[in-house]
């Protein structure tokens, strides 16, 4: 199977943002995803240049409007490698070979008749370079842009659009896919039940000489949907390219919904008009509102990738807005939703299952992957839910269901963290009789990161490459892997040298989305008597010192202490079960706690507070704004392991 997939093209008017971003990324993780299907993809982006508002812009800045869009369309070329975006084509409507077909196709459907010479009085929006209709106005004002649009009176050309109005309809009641989600496709049938206008593609060089001139009368530039249009054609060598004959059936746009009236109605009726089959489907999302409003440059909200990339990273960056955003809805970004996406379900969940995992690996079986002996039937629920995870995650990415595609991956997740703690392989080390059920357990571990890996390459490359060089597989032969033939459970090799590295995600500041700076922390005892006092307890002696009995400890559970705003119930393993009541509530949820490794002092005499026993402490820090991080380990221990 092939696949020709696109987003828009972007005009030059502004940097590329958040918007910008999420579109992009979505193409690419798509074509990542179907090329790991072994599919045939070609994947294209690139710049609107032409229109009133780069005039604009550019005599504003005090240059000619190509040089504006050089300057502006470098910004979007530099920034898809930043998010680990490889489009395989970037195009230009500045290009030359763009302007010839163009050019060309113009000529065509002039000459068929369907280009015709008009006068048109209406209401013209700078923002949407275009005429409204009054009942697309929303009091008065254009409902994207906020703005009264103009009245202009103008001789103009027109492309007949209405000619194929009820051809429009039937294609779409005929092709329920043609549109998703289903919300759109019903928004554009409903704008369809009304008579549709004729559409006005020029505009006279009296007023606008930054376009593409009509060829059949040089007083006139094309409009610019007539012209971005193109570039899905003109991208892929239309009319004659091989690449044309080969991708143009299989092609699939993704937009956000602000432009799905031209994209759902005037370009398959271009594309009929040029006697060419329409594209196969058309994806169309949401907004991204920041801080729950919507994002605009008039308010200052406007989120650039680039900041993202340094505060957060690129991967954090790709899984939360593929993961946050239910695709066709609307969504909300904040550093607060990211960094607790971060802490909760890449540190946590994925990073602490890694970093467990391979250290038990490497301490239990000398760094090597052992072979598994004979099944439970906890083994075989690791692995049966693995490998239909594999299935349902290929099934909602086809759907552009990227959320509940990343949910089935967070499913195994957990599921392999619970597998640890009812197994407890540190139990099974320390009995030579059960070396073998040990080995099953680790070899259970491996193979499911194994599999968690290659559905994350992607949405998270770089992770995912991490995972699969940390599990003896080198770049060059996990870059051939793919769903079909490495989808399937056991081909992880007994015997394989795992490799410890660096933990995968770091946890995130909730105040900046920064790493903890380590500077200026005491370390403290937390429970919830001690969380009132603190004090410098000044030189102690080693003797002293070797009285304390610090463990490595694991959070299974935890939950709010009734009555208290201060004070959480753990369960820890370290290694037996024990409750420790921690005063941290202020600063963690329960739910990102669970799976932590932390650092316990395991010898003090129990104690109640609020009606609950704690056996134990945890060892946090306090900056010097009074906050509490607590103290834990870069890579993953045993739990019950002696502090030293």
């Amino acid at each position: 199977m092939s696949l020709y997939i696109t987003t828009p093209i972007y005009y030059v008017n502004a940097q590329p943002h958040l918007g910008h971003a999420y579109t992009t990324i979505v193409a690419d993780t798509y074509s990542r995803f179907r090329r790991l299907c072994k599919e045939d993809v070609r994947f294209q982006t690139g710049t609107d240049e032409h229109g009133d508002k780069i005039a604009e812009a550019a005599a504003a800045a005090g240059i000619p409007p190509k040089e504006y869009a050089d300057r502006i369309s470098r910004l979007f070329q530099e920034a898809w490698p930043l998010l680990n975006i490889e489009p395989d084509t970037f195009i230009r409507t500045t290009d030359a070979h763009h302007v010839k077909t163009v050019q060309e196709i113009l000529q065509k459907v002039h000459d068929k008749g369907d280009i015709y010479l008009g006068s048109y009085s209406g209401l013209y929006c700078r923002g949407c370079e275009r005429f409204l209709t009054d009942k697309e106005l929303v009091d008065g004002h254009c409902p994207d842009h906020q703005a009264l649009p103009q009245p202009i009176s103008e001789s103009n050309y027109f492309f007949r659009m209405s000619k194929y109005q009820e051809w429009l309809i039937d294609h779409i009641e005929k092709n329920p896919d043609f549109i998703t989600p289903e919300r759109y496709k019903n928004e554009v049938l409903s704008f369809l039940s009304e008579p549709l206008e004729d559409l006005c593609i020029s505009r006279p060089k009296s007023r606008l000489d930054w376009g593409i001139p009509l060829p059949f009368d040089a007083g006139f530039v094309t409009y610019v949907w007539f012209d971005a249009l193109i570039n899905y054609l003109s991208g892929i060598g239309y009319p004659d390219g091989e690449e044309f004959n080969h991708y143009w059936s299989v092609a699939e746009h993704i937009i956000a919904k602000d432009i799905l009236k031209p994209h759902a109605i005037y370009w398959p009726t271009m594309l009929r008009a040029l006697g060419l089959a329409p594209y196969k489907r058309l994806h169309v999302h949401g907004y991204w509102n920041i801080n729950e409003a919507k994002m605009s440059k008039s308010i200052g909200n406007v989120v650039r990738p680039e900041t993202l990339r340094q505060d957060f990273g690129v991967d954090t960056l790709r899984y939360f807005l593929l993961r946050e955003m239910s695709f066709g809805l609307d969504a909300s970004f904040s550093d607060e939703t990211i960094i607790a996406r971060q802490n909760s379900d890449l540190a946590n969940d994925l990073g602490n299952l890694f970093s467990r995992s391979l250290t038990m690996i490497n301490k239990f079986a000398k760094g090597t992957v052992p072979a598994p002996a004979d099944l439970e039937p906890q083994d075989r629920a690791l692995a049966e839910a693995a490998t239909s995870m594999v299935a349902a995650y290929s099934a909602h990415m086809k759907s552009f269901a990227f959320h509940r595609a990343l949910q089935e991956v967070w499913s195994v997740i957990s599921l392999a963290n619970k597998y640890i703690v009812t197994s407890e392989p540190w139990v099974l080390a320390k009995e030579p009789a059960k070396t073998h059920r040990l080995n099953t357990v680790l070899y259970h571990l491996a193979e499911t990161l194994r599999l968690i890996g290659l559905v994350l390459l992607p949405v998270m490359p770089e992770t995912s490459m991490k995972m699969a060089a940390a599990l003896g597989i080198t770049p060059e032969v996990f870059r051939k892997h793919n769903l079909i033939d490495h989808g399937i459970w056991g081909l992880t090799e007994p015997g394989v040298k795992i490799q410890l590295g660096a933990s995968l995600f770091p946890r995130l500041d909730k105040k900046n989305g920064q790493n903890r700076s380590p500077q200026k922390q005491k370390v403290q005892a937390v429970s919830g008597e001690s969380i009132k006092a603190e004090s410098d307890i000044g030189l102690i002696s080693f003797d002293d010192f070797r009285k304390l009995d610090l463990r490595v400890a694991e959070i299974t559970a935890a939950e709010k202490i009734d009555k208290s705003d201060r004070l959480l119930k753990l369960t820890v393993m370290a290694p037996e079960e024990r409750t420790v009541v921690a005063g941290i509530a202020e600063y963690y949820e329960p739910e990102e706690l669970v799976g932590r490794q932390v650092i316990m002092v395991a010898n003090l005499k129990p104690a109640k507070l609020m009606g609950v026993t704690s056996h134990g402490m945890i060892l946090a820090a306090r900056d010097e704004k009074g906050r509490l991080t607590l103290s834990s380990l870069a890579a993953g221990a045993m739990p019950g392991s002696k502090v030293s």
